[in-house]
């Protein structure tokens, strides 16, 4: 049987801010973070946003009637959790209008949530062979203004359909994983900002893609030149360079071109938006699948990282026919998004900070899309 993606799709802001203009804010040699983390704007989120409205608005498009109905589980990927107890996959089940048959849960491990999801919806096909699930990876990352992390934050939602006889990836049996007890990112109970030991972090993220990947190709009898492409969870883009620098060691000068070109094409829209968190990889994907040069049953391989930590290769064919299923994902949006100068980027960060036990109202008037948080009354959450 084979289980993968039938349906993609992504949501992010309206409004962004120039990693150049932010550069120079911070008295910063632009070419730092333009060159230097490879980032050239960066998603500003909105009060009137949060993980539910994203994962919606990015869901939105690929759940229809069909789908409201035949969908059986939910699994939502989150960093950014509105509640400490009630899963965000309700939320968006009400919000979506999908069968209340469904069941869903939010599943928490840093940037490693959705892919937790793929590898738990292709045991439920598996066992249930007519099951369509949903699946979404959707955060708003937040480092803090004017520290060090502050050019690799962003935010939006990857939303995907897998079911049996996918159109778009055949995702492939088997994995390599690695977990250890580290302390490279993480995220105290009374913090909406993220703590991070960047150096720390970049070192653990290209070792564990080195062990999870050499272990992948040993285990499945493969060398490197045997795939198409290799994609990364990007929190910014020069991270992932750096581990395919590592991983194309010794590589032919023809496998290093193939793979670095196909990388390129895979960080274009990363490097629009910023970082997604638990959706980073797979807009990557998004991008590899749109702006790549990739043929029908070509073999890509996933690297997937979650801080804390938790790193995972496997691997993915593309369908025969899989353009003609990705005429519907449009990408064209972000070239019409707005500019915000760095002063508003500021106040609009600012404006969905805090916690409060209060009633209040977000900015939602303002806001164009679908789906909307609309503030807070009695202490529970509004969404139109």
């Amino acid at each position: 049987m084979d289980i993968g993606i039938d349906k993609l799709n992504f949501f992010t802001s309206d409004m962004y801010v120039d990693m150049g203009d932010l550069a120079e804010a911070r008295n910063e040699d632009p070419n730092k973070y333009l060159i230097g983390i490879g980032q050239k704007k960066q998603a500003v989120i909105s009060s009137s946003q949060d993980s539910v409205t994203l994962a919606a608005n990015a869901a939105g498009k690929i759940v229809d009637d069909f789908e409201r109905k035949n969908i059986d589980l939910i699994l939502f990927g989150t960093e950014s959790g509105v509640d400490s107890s009630k899963s965000a996959a309700v939320y968006l089940q009400g919000l979506l209008k999908i069968n209340p048959q469904a069941s869903g849960v939010e599943l928490k491990q840093a940037c490693f949530g959705l892919t937790a999801g793929i590898q738990l919806a292709m045991g439920h096909i598996m066992m249930n062979p007519n099951s369509r699930v949903l699946l979404v990876g959707s955060d708003i990352a937040r480092y803090g203004i004017n520290t060090a992390g502050e050019p690799t934050q962003g935010g939006g939602s990857v939303a995907m359909i897998m079911s049996a006889k996918p159109s778009i990836l055949k995702i492939n049996p088997g994995n390599a994983h690695l977990t250890k007890d580290i302390m490279d990112f993480w995220r105290p109970l009374y913090r909406k900002e993220a703590l991070v030991d960047g150096k720390y972090s970049s070192r653990e993220f290209i070792d564990f893609f080195d062990q999870t990947f050499n272990e992948y190709k040993e285990r499945e009898n493969l060398s490197t030149s045997d795939f198409d492409a290799l994609i990364f969870h990007l929190p910014y883009t020069k991270m992932g360079l750096k581990a395919l620098k590592s991983g194309l060691q010794g590589e032919s000068e023809e496998v290093q071109k193939r793979l670095f070109d196909q990388f390129d094409a895979s960080k274009q829209l990363n490097a629009e938006v910023g970082n997604l968190y638990t959706g980073s990889l797979y807009l990557s994907l998004i991008s590899l699948l749109k702006k790549g040069k990739l043929q029908d049953n070509d073999l890509i391989g996933l690297f997937s990282y979650g801080s804390g930590a938790e790193g995972e290769f496997f691997t993915a064919n593309t369908v025969p026919g899989f353009k003609s299923a990705l005429e519907n994902v449009d990408i064209s949006w972000l070239d019409n998004r707005s500019q915000v100068s760095v002063s508003e980027y500021e106040d609009i960060y600012k404006s969905s900070l805090e916690f409060t036990d209060r009633d209040f109202v977000t900015e939602f008037k303002q806001d164009k899309s679908e789906f909307k948080f609309m503030g807070q009354t009695n202490q529970q959450r509004i969404y139109k």
